[in-house]
């Protein structure tokens, strides 16, 4: 069985669905860290799947630059995560009001 261009768009789809909804109902700032992960790594894989359909390296080189962006993410929104849990011993999203006095 060969694997079409729509298996890879429909699997791409799907993760970044679930990515989707992980941000939007979740309340935990890792889950929507790591759900925003999520959703990156379904555009790579709808990038390489167009890149290999038309035979051209163009996406995938960009690929390589979102997962730099993706790293870049990953590394300072965790640092933040740490910052907000060390001055309010949680998590949860729903508990930060920055824009206070």
């Amino acid at each position: 069985m060969e694997l079409t261009l729509s298996w890879y768009l429909s699997l791409s789809a799907v993760l970044f669905t679930i990515g989707t909804l992980g941000v939007l109902l979740r309340r935990n700032a890792i889950v929507v860290f790591m759900s925003i992960e999520l959703m990156l790594n379904a555009v790579n894989i709808t990038l390489v799947a167009f890149s290999r359909s038309m035979g051209d390296v163009a996406g995938q080189m960009l690929v390589f630059f979102v997962m730099a962006v993706a790293a870049a993410e990953a590394a300072v929104g965790l640092a933040i995560v740490i910052a907000l849990f060390r001055k309010k011993e949680t998590v949860d999203l729903s508990r930060f009001n920055l824009f206070k006095f």
